[in-house]
């Protein structure tokens, strides 16, 4: 997700936690001041529940991974999801699994470790990939509030609006800006010289963390992070209130209540994933200073990284007429005897979709 980090940061908290865990690391042994990893607290806090928590989070974790490579192996395979919307869909889960992989594989990790400690390098490589992976799930989701406006509001037009190479350009456009937004983000919070006790209160390198331990002003970083988020998010969310305001104009034309029931259907899973990615997003960081804990930092962020990409796949799923019958068919063809041959017409298929999307 696109990280602001506003322009108010409490502390004094947060440099007592700092200073403690500097404590405990030169009780060990260790010269803090000269070391050139960050350590990571993650959830050292709470020992008593680090098994409770692996597990849940591990649970969590194989269950984003696949539910969404199962949804998009799923649209590979059939030919009737072949669609601009399925396409957008398809990508959108390789971004979750892309977005969540970026800090849930080295979180689990560092469970069990001792000295929870991420180079320089990797710290940086792990806070553009999430926020790249992040600002790239702004864009689609922009983009597929375009395309329900098309299918709703000009639906005669709708094949010629979206073509495969439109959707291709989009999702394109999507990715660029997306790691463009990560390279500026972290060019800005990296160039910050860091000293002292490099600890880390939080289980991967986010961004208001990061800045409290900078040495040098932050000021310049944190105006360039604010820009981008206005730039990057702004702009993807003022494309989706203008789309849903098109769309509603749309709707409230449909004579029918059953008509306009099944046009917002067709947009209620969309509207969904835009309201917590926003919500939960904004929850994390653009909070006012008072009453901010690091707990509550943590939670929203496991939220943004790791449920988030994990229920997306199920609310575009459980309300889906075509999804369920594409498993239903998909549940048929593994009873079939001649399964060999499925296999590779199923092959065939999603060669001819890739295909699709690069043309």
């Amino acid at each position: 997700m696109v990280s602001s980090p506003g322009f108010s940061l409490p502390q004094e908290s947060h440099f007592e936690a700092l200073k403690a865990a500097e404590r405990r690391y030169v009780a060990l042994g260790r010269n803090i001041s000269t070391m050139s990893n960050f350590i990571l607290l993650g959830f050292s806090e709470h020992p008593a529940l680090q098994v409770v928590l692996f597990v849940l989070f591990l649970g969590t974790y194989f269950m984003t991974l696949a539910w969404n490579l199962g949804l998009v192996v799923l649209i590979g395979m059939e030919s009737h999801l072949h669609s601009p919307m399925y396409f957008f869909l398809g990508n959108l889960s390789f971004v979750d699994i892309s977005y969540t992989s970026s800090i849930a594989p080295m979180m689990l990790g560092d469970f069990f470790k001792e000295q929870k400690t991420i180079s320089f390098v990797g710290c940086a490589a792990q806070f553009f990939f999430f926020i790249g992976m992040g600002g790239t799930e702004c864009c689609l989701l922009a983009a597929m509030a375009y395309d329900r406006y098309a299918a709703i509001s000009s639906p005669l037009l709708y094949t010629a609006l979206m073509t495969p190479t439109v959707c291709v350009g989009m999702a394109i456009t999507a990715y660029a800006g997306g790691f463009l937004t990560g390279l500026i983000q972290t060019s800005s919070v990296f160039h910050l010289h860091f000293c002292g006790p490099r600890v880390i209160n939080h289980f991967f390198c986010d961004l208001p963390a990061l800045l409290l331990l900078s040495c040098s002003g932050t000021f310049l970083s944190q105006v360039v992070n604010f820009l981008v988020v206005c730039a990057v998010g702004g702009t993807s969310a003022l494309v989706v209130l203008v789309s849903y305001g098109y769309i509603i104009a749309a709707v409230m034309k449909i004579p029918s209540t059953q008509g306009q029931t099944k046009a917002f259907n067709t947009c209620a899973s969309h509207l969904t994933t835009v309201i917590l990615f926003y919500g939960s997003g904004l929850s994390s960081y653009l909070h006012s200073s008072s009453g901010y804990s690091l707990d509550e930092d943590k939670v929203v962020s496991l939220f943004c990284g790791a449920v988030i990409p994990m229920l997306n796949p199920i609310i575009y799923s459980l309300r889906n007429k075509d999804i369920k019958d594409a498993l239903k068919k998909l549940k048929e063809r593994s009873r079939h005897p001649l399964c060999v041959l499925q296999f590779f017409e199923l092959k065939k298929k999603t060669l001819s979709f890739a295909l699709w999307k690069l043309a």
